[in-house]
């Protein structure tokens, strides 16, 4: 690997410094392919993520609804509220939804306007990638890496899906590409760096607003780099340091402050809290119990801890009882719940195919390029670029390796851009490097890990897919090695020249074709429910809740959970969650034709008595359901406005049975809709109370094979 340097200036050149190309163009000694190529690599990454988006429907109808109530109105989407008339509000931050909202207001809420801000993000993602990769080691890099973005199975999918990921992966890398303007600002230029840095910082405050500490993750990788790579001194690297810090807190505080000042009467009560508070939300079940499990800063909320888990019988259920995200958590086997801890993590059949097609070549890159550049000057872009994308990598992936909390496949996205950036690196630098023997051996065992990788992924994962693609991939990969490995024959200059492109481009073929097959076998695929996975239908039964195509179909569902029929009735009867979840019909979509657009309502021909129901209640809220997803759900197929009782779990404590009384009596409620999550969560909360009290008052009817309460009509 060498270092990317700058053209030297001709001796009466004009001493002011050269100013980088502008977009496609074209440098002096630049190959005449690089900018069309680079357009291409766009119009790739457009077409992937946009492609037939809407056959996922709604995608994720927890966070569908919340766009939903965001487009009609301002406080809902402030707060993001799951319903407009702003009940309670998701459990994560609400930066998310800023944006579908905005869409959904201005062009009308339909599935395209919730999924497409995540498809934009997407392509806005790959060309900042390209951008910054392109900074500190050259155009061929930064297409390398873009294209290795947008061909990443779990890129391709949540890009084209409607969870907070894909804002939080395009925060996180323009954090990046920030911070590497600020360590390459010229030293004569006081203010240069220290405004790159505040802008890192305030995306970075953003990133925590979309997701809380994952939006942090990046940090330590971004201040290493800049304290040793920047060209300011010391004193202001502080500086700017402290200032990007100030740029952290900004947003992060301005929200809080909006949250804690705003009357608690006019605003929605915070999901997954006891005591409806910001803050308690980032440290609790959603923050600092992520990482260490229950016993790190609070467990699910409404009191489900690991006893209860384990008494519901671990994996699936366990992460059911334990509450968690959408989708539940703990830790545990099973692929929703991320399996064992411990340094494979990332190989294993949770996380392997959605990233790890990659990781092998960029471990063997990073390791290799920060021992060629050992000896590089302090500023050396290649080696600044390594210690950003690296430390990214090695950070995030080592968290989610040994987090011991809520974890799910699609988590890792984030280690996207870090392993396409570290392999776009790494190609640019062995081809600069191709003469050297040592560099041209690291790229041949880069190149072989990737095939052998790829193909015990593939015959892993879905062995009855395309099973000659394996072999092709095997085969010529490892060709394409041991060519690199041994070196060409010095017969003359051009030949060696041509011989060498041949194996380059063999070699990004090869070494591309796994990761490339299994992300564009995603597209073609339907994503619903909380936890997507990629690739073919054929991979898809091994997913857990919200699966991507090649999971079953549900029956007439309520809500899109789909822990599967043993695992759920194993929670309602052990942790004590009343009815099992089949019962109501709650499957899990994973198909079109699932009912609200394929969002989780499931067999929409069976709930259309229900549905008609809910539009003709006349009331502020049509229904009330325990759980959030039912009463998303509901919200989806109706187009009405439905009382989330007890937030994702239905262990929150809104509201009461006081006001949830207070609300029948004023007349805001029309029907109570059993089922929901069963019996509200574990141990005691407001929503087994309120559920007691509607069967004890009111008679039951069944409506579309579901169980409705008219809570006008009292026994």
């Amino acid at each position: 690997m060498t270092r990317t340097a700058p053209t030297a200036e001709a001796p009466n050149a004009d001493p002011v410094p050269r100013r980088r190309p502008i977009l496609f163009r074209r440098e002096p000694g630049e190959p005449a392919w690089i900018n069309p190529a680079i357009a291409a690599m766009m119009v790739a990454a457009t077409t992937v993520y946009l492609w037939n988006l809407t056959i996922s429907g709604y995608g994720n109808s927890f966070y569908a609804a919340t766009v939903r109530a965001g487009s009609t109105s301002w406080t809902s989407m402030l707060f993001g509220s799951l319903d407009a008339n702003n009940g309670i509000t998701v459990d994560k931050p609400p930066a998310a939804y800023w944006i579908p909202s905005l869409f959904a207001r201005v062009f009308g809420f339909s599935s395209f306007t919730v999924l497409l801000p995540q498809a934009l993000m997407g392509i806005a993602t790959v060309w900042v990638l390209y951008l910054a990769v392109r900074r500190t080691n050259g155009k061929i890099a930064g297409l390398v890496a873009g294209s290795t973005l947008t061909l990443t199975p779990v890129a391709v999918m949540m890009f084209r899906f409607n969870n907070p990921d894909a804002m939080l992966t395009l925060c996180l890398v323009l954090g990046a590409y920030f911070t590497i303007r600020a360590i390459q600002s010229d030293r004569a230029a006081r203010f240069a760096s220290a405004g790159w840095m505040l802008g890192a910082g305030l995306i970075l405050g953003l990133a925590f607003l979309v997701k809380m500490l994952q939006g942090f993750m990046t940090i330590p990788a971004l201040v290493v780099a800049f304290a040793i790579a920047a060209q300011a001194g010391w004193l202001r690297k502080i500086r700017d340091v402290v200032v990007a810090g100030i740029g952290v807190c900004l947003p992060v505080g301005a929200y809080a402050a909006v949250f804690a000042w705003w009357p608690e009467g006019s605003r929605p009560y915070m999901a997954g809290t006891e005591s409806n508070s910001f803050w308690e939300l980032v440290m609790g079940y959603n923050g600092l119990a992520r990482i260490f499990g229950n016993s790190g800063g609070g467990g699910a909320p409404g009191g489900a801890s690991d006893q209860a888990a384990e008494t519901a019988g671990g994996g699936a259920a366990a992460g059911a009882a334990a509450g968690g995200a959408p989708g539940g958590g703990g830790p545990g086997g099973g692929t929703m719940f991320g399996g064992d801890v411990g340094i494979f993590r990332m190989f294993n059949s949770g996380f392997g195919a959605e990233i790890s097609w990659l990781i092998p070549a960029a471990v063997i890159i990073l390791v290799a390029g920060f021992w060629l550049t050992r000896r590089a000057r302090r500023t050396d872009d290649t080696r600044a670029a390594l210690i950003v994308w690296g430390g990214w990598l090695i950070v995030n992936a080592g968290v989610f390796s040994f987090m011991e909390g809520t974890i799910h496949p699609y988590y890792v996205v984030v280690l996207s851009p870090a392993v396409a950036a570290i392999v776009g690196i790494g190609v640019a630098e062995f081809w600069r490097g191709r003469r050297n023997s040592v560099t041209r051996r690291t790229a041949a065992l880069a190149l072989l890990a990737t095939v052998i990788w790829s193909f015990a992924l593939m015959q892993r994962e879905a062995p009855d897919w395309l099973p000659w693609l394996r072999w092709v991939l095997l085969i010529g990969g490892s060709v394409t090695s041991v060519l690199i490995f041994v070196g060409l024959p010095r017969s003359g200059t051009g030949s060696v020249r041509r011989g060498a492109a041949v194996l380059a481009v063999a070699a990004l073929v090869f070494g591309g074709l796994g990761s490339g097959a299994w992300a564009l076998a995603t597209v073609g695929n339907a994503h619903n429910g909380s936890i997507p996975t990629s690739g073919p239908s054929a991979a898809g039964e091994k997913g857990g809740m919200g699966q991507g195509a090649g999971g079953p179909q549900n029956g007439a569902g309520g809500q899109g959970q789909g822990v599967g029929q043993d695992g759920q009735n194993q929670v309602d009867q052990q942790a004590g969650q009343g009815q099992g979840a089949q019962q109501d019909g709650q499957g899990q979509s994973s198909q079109p034709g699932g009912g609200a657009n394929g969002g989780g309502m499931g067999g929409e021909e069976a709930n259309s008595e229900l549905t008609d129901l809910l539009k003709n209640a006349g009331t502020e809220y049509s229904a009330a359901t325990v759980g959030a997803t039912s009463a998303a759900s509901y919200m989806l197929s109706s187009d009405t406005e439905v009382l989330d009782i007890g937030g994702w779990m239905g262990s929150d404590p809104y509201p009461t049975v006081d006001e949830f009384k207070s609300m029948v009596d004023d007349g805001r409620i029309r029907y109570f809709v059993a089922g929901g999550m069963g019996g509200g969560g574990m141990g005691e909360s407001s929503s087994s109370e309120i559920q007691e009290w509607v069967k004890a008052h009111y008679e039951a009817s069944t409506v579309g094979g579901t169980t409705v309460y008219d809570l006008t009509k009292e026994k």
